[in-house]
């Protein structure tokens, strides 16, 4: 409870509440004071609430409180019985009743505020059935429904929104980003129309290009519808295929179809539906309403403790019994008709079971060819998706294994054609590899013969020299082609700039007048930038230092306006004080009697008089018992040796008395031999 009561100051103490409370303090509050705390927290959460609760009845100050604590879905603790209980220490200002409710609201007061938001339009008034038959009452009440129904669709949308991650800040970046970007691009287009005014029929040249961009765009729509127009004719070929199959493979079905066969089969069937219909379900049904109607009396019944299943048992032992005798009278009769009856009985019984547990499994089975045939078609239709083909049925099925079987023994014959050209390859790469170790061993041997005769790397020399010289004729045929293309290529190069040249000699006028024009504008730009800057860092400093006064007197304004509500609190307290000190002068200055019994110093008095009497009691007791204490432990020391003593005598009396019996046993026995 302390850290319940620790939890609720805390909150009461921060924004927005800012009641500046103890635990002493919030713990000395009165029903009154603790009810218009808790309107406070409800007047938070919704504004509606905001009300003094000295100008209002309690009943209305209970009732609205409810309302708001049903709508904000509180639950008390404890069962419904106790909910009057909780009404009443609601009105009354209980403790034990507020302090819980207030814990709960200042737990989730965000969440409860949007709760009570929402409640404000998603509570939906019940209007009765007799006033909607009216056309005008009903058109509004749907009206009414469907502003709902846009209601809550606006607000999940504005929630995922703020979910999202979007800020304002990042939008309004992102706006002056873009308008940046309209200002450049229509600079741009400024220039490039200014460049374009210099060229000859510039306007003819932008209307085909207007038309040569409408053409490409045509053009892809074109492209687009064609690629729809492709998927519609291949979706329809596949749909085609499928209404193929199904018309061959109903054909199929209905090659060996005859009238008579066909009528069989329907008779067949309005035999089963008939059997279905007018014997097991009914017998079905009954049972269920039987069952129901046995669980409905389970349920209407009242709770059975230990005894009342003890009598049931009973019960049903004695009925088992009864029964039993009954079958035991019967089977004594042995009467011959009877038990040919039964006997008869018994066969119909056995032959209905087995119908029913035949027509089940039908019905069994009908189910589940149903379910086979949905799956094969589905099946079908995905692999008719995948690869675009259909699924292969009966002769063709067997045709088309026969043709795998025919192809597996082309294919076990290739595979063993590539089997020997492996081998093949293994012999025909060891030969080379052999070949290779003999080249170097005879590449080693021609090195040392050249450098027992003093010509080492002739050999070596000799083919380099062979392949080099095969290059250098290669390189010269192709300098011979290259310098020939070289020509020609600077030939082209050397016209197209001399007609480029001409091309950009009154464009590259133009542009250094620009180049000079653009200088000027960036020179400009440069001074009119400096003189912002030097604006703008004063304007900053002056926004800066007004900022810092009013923060200081927004402060300064806070700290007066607490200030004026603590001694606003204080002056109430004191007037309390004073009101209850007046108040206990005249009951103590009065003359009747009645009335100065009812001054607190009088009670207090006649507390402290009834206190001290109770304690000369409690010391003339106290001193009683130190006299008997003594006297008291010896006697009981007594009796507890007497005790022993007698539990003594006890045990010797028995001994003797077992001691006395052995030796008469003995005596007699002596006496008999």
């Amino acid at each position: 409870m302390s850290d319940q009561i620790k939890f609720i100051v805390d909150n009461l103490n921060k924004e927005p509440f800012r009641k500046n409370y103890n635990l002493i303090t919030f713990d000395s509050l009165e029903p009154m004071q603790l009810l218009q705390v808790l309107n406070d927290v409800l007047a938070e959460i919704d504004p509606k609430q905001v009300v003094d609760i000295r100008e209002e009845m309690p009943e209305q100050t209970a009732k609205r409180m409810l309302s708001l604590l049903g709508i904000l879905k509180y639950k008390p603790p404890g069962n419904a019985a106790d909910m009057s209980t909780f009404r009443q220490g609601l009105v009354i200002g209980s403790k034990p009743v507020i302090y819980p409710v207030l814990h709960w609201l200042l737990q989730r007061t965000n969440e409860l505020k949007k709760r009570a938001y929402l409640a404000r339009f998603l509570i939906k008034l019940e209007v009765p059935s007799e006033f909607l038959q009216d056309e005008t009452v009903a058109d509004t009440n749907k009206q009414y429904e469907d502003l709902m129904e846009a209601f809550k669709t606006l607000h999940k949308e504005c929630e995922q929104l703020k979910i999202s991650g979007f800020s304002t800040a990042e939008i309004r970046r992102d706006i002056s980003a873009m308008e940046e970007e309209k200002d450049q691009l229509i600079k741009r287009v400024e220039r490039l129309k200014k460049r374009v005014e210099t060229v000859q029929n510039h306007q003819r040249m932008l209307k085909i290009a207007r038309q040569l961009r409408v053409e490409k765009e045509r053009e892809e729509f074109l492209a687009q519808q064609k690629q729809e127009q492709k998927n519609q004719l291949f979706h329809a070929v596949q749909r085609l295929q499928r209404i193929q199959n199904q018309l061959k493979s109903m054909r199929h079905a209905a090659a060996d179809a005859t009238p008579e066969s066909l009528m069989k089969r329907l008779e067949e069937e309005i035999k089963f539906n008939s059997y279905m219909v007018t014997e097991k379900f009914p017998k079905e049904l009954e049972n269920k309403k039987k069952e129901l109607h046995f669980l409905q009396k389970v349920v209407s019944e009242p709770a059975m403790g230990h005894s009342d299943l003890l009598e049931l048992e009973s019960k049903i032992n004695e009925i088992n019994t009864q029964i039993n005798q009954l079958i035991e009278k019967k089977m004594m009769r042995n009467e011959p008709i009877e038990g040919k009856l039964s006997l008869y009985r018994q066969q119909a019984s056995i032959i209905s079971r087995k119908k029913e547990a035949k027509a089940e499994e039908l019905q069994e089975a009908k189910e589940k060819l149903a379910n086979l045939e949905r799956e094969v078609s589905v099946k079908t239709s995905q692999t008719r998706e995948y690869d675009g083909t259909e699924v292969l049925k009966g002769d063709e099925f067997k045709r088309y294994v026969s043709k795998l079987r025919s192809k597996s023994t082309v294919f076990k014959k290739k595979h063993q054609i590539i089997a020997e050209f492996k081998a093949e390859f293994g012999l025909l790469q060891r030969t080379e590899e052999l070949l290779k170790q003999r080249h170097e061993n005879i590449q080693h041997q021609l090195q040392t013969i050249e450098e027992k005769r003093g010509i080492s790397g002739y050999s070596y020399t000799q083919e380099e020299l062979e392949r080099v010289s095969a290059l250098k004729s290669e390189v010269d045929e192709m300098k011979g082609r290259t310098l020939d293309d070289m020509s020609e290529m600077v030939k082209k190069l050397n016209s197209l700039v001399s007609e480029k040249k001409s091309a950009l000699a009154p464009i590259i006028k133009e542009l250094r007048q620009l180049r000079q024009k653009c200088q000027e504008l960036t020179q400009e730009c440069d001074e009119k930038k400096s003189q912002y800057d030097s604006c703008a860092a004063g304007l900053e400093s002056n926004r800066s230092k007004l900022e810092q006064e009013v923060r200081g007197l927004r402060e300064e304004c806070l700290q007066e306006e607490s200030r004026y509500h603590y001694i606003n609190c204080m002056i109430k307290n004191l007037e309390v004080q004073l009101r209850r000190a007046t108040d206990e002068m005249k009951a103590y200055v009065s003359s009747d009697q009645q009335e100065k019994r009812k001054a607190i110093r009088e009670q207090y008095t006649k507390n402290i008089a009834e206190q001290e009497n109770l304690g000369k009691k409690l010391r003339e007791k106290q001193k009683a018992v130190r006299e008997s204490h003594g006297p008291n432990m010896k006697q009981a020391k007594m009796w507890h040796d007497f005790e022993q003593l007698m539990e003594c005598k006890k045990q010797c009396f028995l001994k003797q008395q077992t001691q006395t019996s052995i030796g008469q046993a003995n005596k007699t026995w002596c006496t008999y031999h």
